[in-house]
Order: structure tokens, then C-alpha cells, then sequence
């Protein structure tokens, strides 16, 4: 219906494309299925961006529709046009975006290992493919263990071992995440990678336990420091630098007496410590120079009191590049926390660098085939998090099972991409298409620009390095909606947005 009601005004492009193979596991639940020798793509259009007087609108549809494409032309819209007015103003400009992307957990390795190579590598990329795939440029990676993994490790268990004779990788780095790590990297070569550690070793820790209330022991602030560099040269020696490193996976879970995640616990206060007397000096003189320091790593509700009180500290904020955070407890905190983080410390970036469905301790089933509703979390979440400041939005797990797991404590969550291992196959699911409706078109160094939104449409826009504008657009209400894009350089666009539909318009 959607492309009879457009085919008098545009016309539909398919390029080198294969469309959605879907799947239904219940009312409005579909899947697009991958297998060895098929999966959905996006048109590989030539050129990328249109022509001037053109453009290219991408949308998808709770009804069904992924990543459908037609080409327009620009014309003023007619005064006879009911609809909504969304204003896009390109001289007011924001913070330069740097990618997308998702983590390369034990899971994830493991659940792509019950496939067969070739459908492995359509896997990986259906993410980062940058002409046919989502273009991701970012993947997260554990330092040791998380609770993805099958048991918890990390690079040195044997006890006081303080000349760190016995660091080494786990088989787990060299059979679930370097390979991939290594693969991504060739579909997109623009990938870059963070780590982040759940834990140190136990014995460097004040309670001798991976979970629970216990910190790093002062006398192992250096020593700690050079089980992290340790890491960094054997990525490095795999072909696997890394942007950037954290200072620490959910550090407020130390706190928190019956969370069995394993964490390693910071103050405002020590993490200052650490970082400016000890972490940053050695990284500033190692022959990792040039990876970055992500701070907290955690919930936005610490926002800005955590960072306020890590920056008292001149030297930590010396070397901090910026902070890391999560999801989890978005629902009940403002975005606003972000925009005081902003204002406070211009010159550090926010980074949004892990998310995933499912992780309630209501949401059941963990794993909900073809949910439209989760994949409307991930893009409301991505947009909001582009219009206060965040320079990225990642996921969680790359690839699960039907499950959503495995995992060493039974915190099984959803993912974007889910495995089924005995018919050789994938399931994309909409969050997928969420993050590609950002990731595909969103070059990194894009820079966000002005738009105005509703409580119905939420929106936001980029300037590209092509100079491409691109904006992206959901439309929350149950019905079409009639919109106007007048941009203040004299163009605009009049769309029908079908409803509850992800849209993304590019245009010169």
C-alpha cells in the first residue's frame, strides 16, 4: 500500500539490494531470516548521497517494511498540505558524531561458532559492511570475563602473582573475540575498538571476589596499570588497537550487596586517583599514547555529581577524553543530565556505550522474536540520546540465542541479532533496523544539527562529511502522519509517515 500511495510522487529504487526475507512469531512480530547464501541489504545507491533537488527517504514499519527505499525530488510544499512543520536549521551545529556499534562478547563468539563460516561472515556483515550492512564503526570488547561468558576469568588468577609472570589471554579471546573482532575490522576497516574490564584479578581486589563490595587495593593502583597495558599489546599483536579504554564496567555495582555481576567499585574520588596519578601517566608513556580514557561507565542517574567530583581533580581531568554510560535506569531519570554534564565540561564527550532489551526483571520472555516495541525503545533512545550530547550510542551483544544467552549468571537479555544455531540461520529483529537506520547513513564526524520534533515525531539531524543532510524520524502515533521538512536553505519535503515507522531522508 505504502508504495502505490508514493509511486505518483517518487519513484522506487531498488539498486543491488535483496529484500527482507520475513518471518512472523506472532501479530506485527517479524523477523528478516539470514542464512548462508541470502539476507537483506540496503541499496548500495551510487551515488551515496542524491543529487541536489533529490533525495532518499528509508523507512520501516511495525506493518512490516525494512529499509524500504524511494527517490524524490525537492518542490515547496503546497499550502494545501496538512501536516506537521519540522524545521531543520544547519548553521546552529552540535557535537561531532563518532559511530555505532555492539560488543564482541564470549556469547556472541559462541553463538556465532554453532554456524557454518559463510553464514558467520553474513553475520558480521549485516553489521559492518559499510555499502550493504549496518556500517558500523565501533565494537566494545571485555577485558577477561563478563557475564557473557560461560565462567568468570580474568588474564592473571594465580594468586599475588605481583610480576604478572602468568598474564595471558584466555583461550575465550583467541576462539570467541579476536576472530571476529579480525573480521569486522576487514569489512570495515574504519572500525575502531574499546575495552573494558568487569573485574581486575580477584587478589588485587580488597574482598579477594570477582562480584560483590570490593575495590582495587592501593598498593596495586600501578600494578593494575600494567595488567591493562598488558592486554593492549597482546589486542595489538592480533591486529587489534584500541581507541579507547574504560576505567571500569558499572563500577556503582560493587555497592549493590546481592548483584552478582562481577564489578570492580570506584569512588568519584579513588577513580580521580587512579586515573591521574597512575593510569594516565602510563598509558601518556606507553606506546599506547593515543587510546583514550572513558570514564564511569555506568547508570546516567550519576550524572553530573560523579563526573563533577572525578574533574576536581586536575590531573584525572587532564586525561580523561570523556564518559561512558548505560541505559538501564534511563526510564526514570531526565536526559537534562546529560545537557548539565555538557555545559559543565564542554571539552569532554558523553558516549552512550551499552544498551540492550530484556534486562528487567520483569521483562519475560528475555528473548521476544520480531518485537516491534523493543526495537521503538532502541531508536526513541538513540534519538534522545543524539539531541543532549552523546557522540555515539552503542549496543550490548552483537548475537545471541534464543535464550539470550549464554551467561555465567542467568542475566539472559535480547539482541538485535538472534542465532539459531540448528537450522543455520539468523533472525534480524527491529532493534536491528533501529540502530541502522542511525548507522548506515550517519557517517562518523557528521555533526548534529538543528531540527525541531513533537511529542508525536521525535527527530534529529546530522551534516555529514559529504555535506549530506540526514534526518531521521519515528513517528510514534498509530496513524500516517502528513509532515513538512523545510529546511532554512529554501528546500523542503512533504512525507506521509505510515505509523509507528522509522524513517530516514537524506538529501544535498
Amino acid at each position: 500500500m505504502w508504495k502505490k500511495l508514493l509511486f505518483i510522487t517518487f519513484f522506487i529504487v531498488k539498486g543491488n539490494a535483496n529484500d527482507c526475507m520475513p518471518r512472523s512469531f506472532g501479530p506485527e512480530r517479524i523477523v528478516c531470516v539470514c542464512n548462508a547464501t541470502y539476507c537483506d541489504s540496503t541499496p548500495d545507491n551510487d551515488p551515496k548521497v542524491p543529487e541536489e533537488g533529490s533525495f532518499y527517504w528509508y523507512a520501516s514499519t511495525k506493518q512490516g517494511l525494512r529499509m524500504d527505499m524511494i527517490k524524490g525530488k525537492h518542490g515547496s510544499c503546497q499550502k494545501s498540505f496538512p501536516g506537521t512543520v519540522l524545521t531543520i536549521d544547519s548553521t546552529k551545529q552540535y557535537q561531532t558524531i563518532y559511530g555505532f556499534g555492539g560488543a564482541f562478547t564470549d556469547a556472541v563468539g559462541i553463538n556465532l561458532d554453532k554456524l557454518s563460516p559463510a553464514t558467520r561472515d553474513q553475520v558480521i556483515s549485516a553489521y559492518y559492511d559499510p555499502k550493504l550492512g549496518s556500517g558500523y564503526t565501533l565494537g566494545r570488547v571485555p577485558i577477561g570475563s563478563s557475564d557473557f561468558s560461560t565462567r568468570p576469568y580474568t588474564y592473571d588468577d594465580t594468586e599475588d602473582d605481583i610480576t604478572l609472570e602468568h598474564f595471558a589471554l584466555a583461550e575465550e579471546d583467541y576462539k570467541y573475540k579476536i576472530p571476529y573482532m579480525q573480521k569486522a575490522l576487514k569489512f570495515n576497516p574504519e572500525t575502531k575498538f574499546l575495552s573494558v574490564a568487569w573485574s581486575s584479578p580477584t587478589w588485587m581486589k580488597t574482598n579477594n571476589r570477582t562480584n560483590g563490595f570490593g575495590f582495587l587495593k592501593k598498593e596495586y593502583y600501578e600494578l593494575y596499570c600494567d595488567y591493562l597495558l598488558k592486554f593492549l599489546d597482546e589486542y595489538e599483536k592480533n591486529g587489534l588497537n584500541m581507541w579507547a579504554i574504560s576505567t571500569g564496567n558499572e563500577p556503582l555495582n560493587a555497592y549493590i550487596p546481592i548483584d552478582r555481576l562481577s564489578s570492580l567499585g570506584w569512588t568519584p574520588k579513588t577513580m580521580a586517583d587512579w586515573v591521574g596519578n597512575f593510569l594516565g601517566p602510563i598509558l601518556a608513556a606507553s606506546r599506547h599514547n593515543e587510546t583514550q580514557i572513558l570514564a564511569l561507565d555506568d547508570q546516567r542517574l550519576e550524572l553530573p555529581w560523579f563526573m563533577m567530583d572525578v574533574f576536581l581533580n586536575e590531573k584525572a581531568k587532564k586525561y580523561i577524553a570523556g564518559t561512558a554510560l548505560h541505559w538501564y535506569t534511563d526510564f526514570f531519570t531526565s536526559p537534562k543530565l546529560l545537557d548539565w554534564t555538557h555545559q559543565l565540561f564542554p571539552d569532554k564527550f558523553i558516549f552512550m556505550t551499552e544498551a540492550c532489551t530484556g534486562s528487567g526483571l520483569l521483562d519475560y520472555p528475555k528473548v521476544i522474536l520480531g518485537s516491534w516495541d523493543r526495537g521503538q525503545d532502541y531508536i526513541l533512545s538513540i534519538i534522545e540520546y543524539m539531541n543532549h550530547w552523546s557522540v555515539g550510542w552503542m549496543d550490548w551483544n552483537l548475537v545471541l540465542d534464543e535464550t539470550g544467552g549464554p551467561n555465567w549468571i542467568n542475566n539472559f537479555v535480547d539482541s538485535p541479532i538472534i542465532v539459531n544455531g540448528e537450522t543455520d540461520e539468523f533472525y534480524k529483529q527491529p532493534m536491528y533496523y533501529a540502530l541502522k537506520h542511525f548507522s548506515r547513513f550517519v557517517d562518523r564526524d557528521s555533526v548534529r544539527i538543528s531540527i525541531t520534533d513533537t511529542d508525536t515525531i521525535k527527530s534529529t539531524a546530522f551534516l555529514t562529511p559529504s555535506n549530506a543532510t540526514v534526518v531521521v524520524l519515528y513517528n510514534k502515533n498509530d496513524k500516517t502522519i502528513n509532515i513538512s521538512l523545510v529546511d532554512t536553505n529554501n528546500n523542503s519535503l512533504c512525507l506521509e509517515l505510515l505509523p509507528y515507522s522509522m524513517n530516514t531522508i537524506i538529501y544535498k
